[in-house]
C-alpha cells in the first residue's frame, strides 16, 4: 500500500536535502510538488489544502528555514501532519462492559464483510479474545455458507443461522448462544446492496437498536478510493459509525481512502485488509503508515511480523547450531517457511529504512517462486540428504531434481548456496550471534 505515493514524496524530500539551507520559495516549491503527489494518491481535495496549510504554517512559524537542518525539519513536520492526519495513533476496539461485546459489521455489497469478519474473528482469538461470529446476511444466498466455511478454517464457532430467519432474531439469539458458550465477542455480518438505500439503513438500525453494539464498524473497498470516503460519511450519518476497516488496501498502491477517512468523516480507520488470508488483518497505525508514506520504512511493523512468525527458542537453538556447524538444509527450509510467513518479500523489504529508496533493489524485485523452488528441492530430499547436504552424489542429484520438477543444475546451485551460506554462518556465529546464547 502505499507505493506510487511514497516513490514521488520520497523523490521530493530527496531533492530538498541535497539543497542544503532552503528558503521560503524552495519550500513552497516542495509544497507544491507534495500537493500533487498527494492529489493523484486522490487524497480528498480540503484535506490536502488545510493539510500543507498547516505545514506552510509550522515550517514558516517556527524560523528554520535559515537552520542547517533545515530539510530534516520540514520532513519531521510533514511526517508528524501526516501521523495526525490518519489519526495520530492506533485506535483499539472497545470490548468493555458485561460480556459478550456485540461487534456490528457493515457496509455495501462486494466490500469484503464477510471475510473482513472472519478475519477480525482470527485477530482476536491470537489477542486471547473468544469470539462468536453470526451470519446475519439472509439477503446474499451464499453469505451463511460462507461465513460458516471461513468460521471453520479460523475455528471460531458460527451460530446456525438459515436462509428463511430474520436478522434481528439471528443477532438477538446469537447473543443468547454466546453467552450460554462462555464467548466473549459476537461479530455479526450484515447485510450490504450495491448502494446506500433506505431499506438497508432501516434494517441495520433495527439490528442496531437489537443488539447494542459496543462496535459499528464499515468496511469499505480500499480500491473505490474516494468513494469509499463518500460511503463512510452516508453511513456514519445514519449509524454512527465507531470506526472503519478499510478491505482490499494491499491492492492500493495510492492509498487516499486511508489518509482521508479520519479527516473527512472523524472516524479512526481501525484495520486495514492486507491479503486474502485468514491472518491478513493489520491494526492500522497512522504513525507507522506516515513513515511508509514518505519512504521512512517501518521497523516497528517489521519487528511486529518477526515476533509473530519466529519463535525464540527455535532461534537460540539454530543460533547453536550454527556456532556448531550442524546448521542443516532441513533448519535451512525451516528458516525459508517462516520467512514466508512473515508477508511477501517486497513488503518487507519496503519495511527497512533506506531499502524503498534504493533504485536497484526497488528495480530488482524479489522472486517468490525462488523460495518455492527451493523449498521443492527440498521436499524431494529424502531425511538422511537434508541432515547430510555431502552425501548427495550425481545420482541422487537426478533423482531430486525429477521429483522436484526442477533441473540437475537448480539442484546444484541450491546446494552450492546452501554451502557457502552455512561457511558464512560459522564465521559469523564465532562472535555475532554469541548474545543469543547467553
Amino acid at each position: 500500500m502505499f507505493d506510487r505515493l511514497s516513490d514521488k514524496l520520497s523523490a521530493v524530500f530527496q531533492k530538498l536535502a541535497g539543497r542544503g539551507k532552503i528558503s521560503e520559495a524552495d519550500l513552497k516549491s516542495t509544497l507544491r510538488e507534495v500537493r500533487l503527489a498527494l492529489l493523484e494518491a486522490d487524497v480528498n481535495y480540503k484535506v490536502v489544502k488545510d493539510f500543507l496549510q498547516a505545514v506552510e504554517t509550522r515550517a514558516l512559524g517556527a524560523e528554520i528555514l535559515a537552520s542547517l537542518t533545515a530539510p530534516q525539519q520540514v520532513l519531521k513536520i510533514v511526517y508528524e501532519e501526516l501521523r495526525d492526519l490518519m489519526g495520530g495513533s492506533a485506535s483499539g476496539l472497545d470490548l468493555g462492559g458485561r460480556p459478550p461485546a456485540p461487534i456490528l459489521l457493515v457496509g455495501l455489497q462486494g466490500s469484503g464483510k464477510t471475510t473482513t469478519a472472519a478475519k477480525l474473528a482470527w485477530h482476536l482469538k491470537k489477542g486471547g479474545r473468544k469470539p462468536y461470529l453470526v451470519p446475519a446476511d439472509v439477503r446474499r444466498p451464499a453469505a451463511i455458507l460462507q461465513l460458516t466455511r471461513l468460521g471453520q478454517e479460523a475455528e471460531v464457532p458460527v451460530f446456525p443461522s438459515a436462509q428463511d430467519m430474520n436478522p434481528v432474531d439471528i443477532a438477538a439469539r446469537a447473543l443468547a448462544a454466546a453467552a450460554g458458550e462462555g464467548r466473549d465477542v459476537v461479530i455479526i455480518d450484515t447485510a450490504g446492496r450495491l448502494t446506500v438505500d433506505e431499506e438497508l439503513m432501516a434494517e441495520l438500525g433495527r439490528l442496531k437498536a437489537a443488539v447494542t453494539p459496543r462496535e459499528i464498524l464499515l468496511v469499505a473497498d480500499a480500491m473505490t478510493g474516494q468513494e469509499a470516503v463518500t460511503i463512510a460519511e452516508a453511513f456514519n450519518a445514519r449509524l454512527n459509525l465507531t470506526g472503519v476497516i478499510l478491505s482490499k488496501m494491499e491492492g492500493d498502491a495510492r492509498g487516499g481512502a486511508a489518509m482521508s477517512i479520519r479527516a473527512v468523516v472523524d472516524r479512526p480507520l481501525k484495520f486495514v485488509g492486507t491479503g486474502e488470508k485468514i491472518d491478513a488483518l493489520d491494526i492500522f497505525h497512522p504513525n507507522r503508515a506516515a513513515s511508509t508514506i514518505l519512504g521512512l520504512g517501518d521497523l516497528e511493523s517489521l519487528i511486529d511480523k518477526a515476533r509473530e512468525a519466529l519463535d525464540e527458542e527455535e532461534a537460540r537453538a539454530l543460533a547453536r547450531k550454527m556456532q556448531k556447524g550442524e546448521f542443516t538444509l532441513a533448519d535451512f527450509q525451516a528458516q525459508i517457511r517462516q520467512i514466508r510467513n512473515m508477508g511477501s518479500l517486497e513488503n518487507l523489504m519496503g519495511m527497512i529504512p533506506g531499502l524503498g529508496k534504493l533504485k536497484k533493489l526497488k528495480e530488482a524485485r524479489p522472486d517468490e517462486s525462488e523460495l518455492r523452488k527451493i523449498e521443492a528441492i527440498i521436499n524431494s530430499m529424502t531425511l538422511g540428504e537434508r541432515a547430510n547436504h555431502l552425501i548427495i552424489d550425481a545420482g541422487r542429484r537426478r533423482r531430486i531434481a525429477k521429483g522436484s520438477g526442477t533441473t540437475v543444475a537448480d539442484v546444484n546451485q541450491l546446494l552450492k548456496n546452501f554451502a557457502e551460506t552455512r561457511k558464512m554462518m560459522q564465521r559469523f556465529t564465532k562472535g555475532g550471534f554469541k548474545n543469543l546464547l547467553r
